[in-house]
């Protein structure tokens, strides 16, 4: 497929915001494509090279974008910072510089959506002396043949920002679209469930063209990570109860972050997060854990890993952990300083088979005879399976006295369900009035806090659409080694800055915080149509993405309760 066919549908996109429009154009898109030999062009329309859990990266920077502009429009680095400075997005001034060329002997060779995808590809490759010259000649063989739509898309695949408004659920209804029919609900559900169980949109298209019975078939597969299983937020004891049934078993909920570890058919092992990073670098010793106490030929473990001081024996918050997640370097001396320990908590595949369809309690008999732990390293999740609300009530008391977040609370016949929020458990924890949230927008700050994003905007879900809630000014500190800080967030937020506004910069919705708030209201001022009261910034979620945070229905529910009536849904 010649480049110029992709880059024009990626107009097409651009020109809508309305997501229904979205869906059918590239629900048209993808017909057209069903009989092209490498469906590749699928990982092309997010932006992206690889599958969802491949986070192989490009390496390219916004300073290496402006030299390549500028060798392949013969103008200066200098106007060609200048012109992004004036317009916000290094993709249209690579189009309008490349029409305004000055040199006359670019190549005219024709680009090809393989050929594209064969040189990003083999940027993701390239390490050791000369990397970044190698990469150069790579980036301007594909511009100065390029024309200005496809120099703007090109530029902005570079950089990981197509701005066409193509998120995850958009796709999964368009393969829905033109494989099936628009208003199919099993076959919708039987493609989310493909994608939650492989994170492989080509794969889950290829089944899906072969008919629902080839869905049905999608499996997980070791060493390929998995959507996580989500759970809903109750107020007590009692009400986790009515959720879930009686009796039910009770966990620890850690302070900690996901895991999901894999041992694949030849022995290996990788760790991934709930965002489908794998971490398996960063955490070496989890590896060898592994090896020692896990006793399976191969399996994907759902698990929590907790930080925890080796000097007084008790367990850490997560922020203090956190920086464990990102780390690239010095990882030996890291994990000394701040070890994990991990705790299983679930099994979703053993020695070849998917356990996705059997109960909890089968799940967890079979954990408790593979897993033999040691403290401190791996161990199980500490468990009680109770009806009774009083003794399940001491249970919680106690993983809070233990420096817990609280208790999960879990129906002992339910399946394992990727992606899902379905109820088939609960957590419970004393601090009830916080969300997990996502910025959308920030604002810079003035006098002594001039040059930090200082006011954050965040947003719920409601189903793919993000809300405004309120925005937090109030939790971070001012210097870095006080704790959290405004300088930290603003580094984090400001690669993510799509355009701005006086002050007001609008991001890409990725950095996820825990915000803690008084109570709800009712708001005009917000598209949610509701308020945080007294918001307050408590914690980054490295480790959750925009599919992890509060949904709309957990905001009116939470507001309903506060007010005395029963939220029906």
């Amino acid at each position: 497929m010649d480049y110029n066919q992709l880059t024009s549908f990626y107009n097409k996109l651009e020109s809508t915001t309305k997501r229904l429009e979205k869906t059918k154009l590239l629900a048209e898109f993808l017909k057209s494509i069903k009989d092209h030999k490498d469906k590749s062009i699928i990982y092309l329309l997010r932006g992206r090279l690889f599958p969802d859990y491949d986070r192989r990266d490009m390496g390219v920077s916004e300073q290496l974008v402006i030299k390549v502009i500028s060798k392949a429009s013969g103008v200066t680095t200098e106007q060609v910072t200048k012109k992004w400075k004036s317009i916000g997005d290094l993709g249209s001034v690579a189009q309008e510089l490349i029409k305004l060329k000055k040199q006359q002997t670019f190549s005219t060779q024709r680009l090809t959506v393989e050929k594209v995808l064969d040189n990003l590809r083999m940027l993701t490759e390239m390490t050791g002396k000369g990397v970044i010259d190698k990469k150069l000649a790579l980036i301007i063989e594909l511009l100065t043949s390029a024309s200005p739509i496809e120099a703007k898309f090109l530029v902005r695949t570079l950089l990981g920002d197509l701005r066409i408004g193509l998120g995850e659920g958009v796709l999964r209804d368009a393969i829905t679209q033109s494989c099936f029919s628009k208003d199919d609900k099993e076959a919708a559900k039987l493609v989310e469930e493909a994608y939650n169980s492989s994170t492989d949109f080509v794969k889950v298209f290829e089944r899906a063209l072969k008919g629902r019975d080839e869905l049905k078939q999608a499996e997980l597969q070791p060493g390929r990570p998995v959507k996580v299983m989500l759970f809903l937020k109750v107020s007590d004891v009692k009400e986790g109860f009515e959720v879930v049934g009686k009796p039910a078993a009770l966990e620890f909920k850690y302070d900690g972050f996901r895991m999901m570890i894999n041992k694949d058919e030849k022995g290996r092992v990788k760790i991934f997060t709930r965002r489908l990073e794998e971490v398996t670098n960063q955490f070496p010793e989890v590896v060898d854990y592994v090896n020692n106490y896990v006793k399976a030929q191969n399996f994907i473990l759902d698990s929590e890993a907790v930080g925890f001081s080796r000097d007084t024996g008790k367990y850490k918050p997560f922020q203090e952990i956190s920086q464990r997640i990102k780390r690239k370097y010095n990882i030996a001396e890291l994990s000394h300083e701040l070890p994990v320990e991990i705790n299983v908590f679930d099994i979703l595949y053993y020695n070849g088979k998917s356990l996705l369809n059997e109960p909890f309690k089968k799940r967890r008999e079979l954990l408790e005879k593979i897993v033999k732990g040691k403290r401190w390293e791996l161990v199980l999740a500490n468990q009680l399976i109770t009806g009774d609300e009083a003794k399940a009530q001491e249970f919680y008391e106690r993983a809070v006295s233990e420096g817990e977040e609280g208790v999960m609370i879990k129906s002992l016949e339910a399946p394992y369900k990727p992606g899902a929020r379905v109820g088939y458990g609960v957590k419970l924890k004393p601090i009830a009035n916080e969300f997990d949230l996502v910025i959308i927008k920030a604002e810079y700050g003035t006098g002594k806090r001039s040059g930090w994003l200082t006011s954050y905007t965040v947003a719920c879900r409601d189903g793919r659409s993000l809300l405004e809630i309120g925005k937090v000014s109030t939790g971070l500190k001012e210097k870095s080694d006080e704790g959290l800080s405004f300088e930290e967030v603003t580094k984090r937020l400001k690669p993510l800055i799509k355009s701005e506004h006086g002050r007001e910069v609008t991001v890409k919705p990725d950095i996820v915080a825990t915000i803690t708030y008084q109570n709800i209201q009712k708001s005009p001022s917000y598209s949610s149509g509701f308020a945080l009261r007294f918001p307050r910034f408590t914690a980054l979620r490295p480790d959750r993405n925009v599919s992890d945070i509060a949904t709309l229905d957990e905001v009116k529910r939470d507001y309903a309760k506060a007010e005395g009536k029963v939220f029906k849904q």
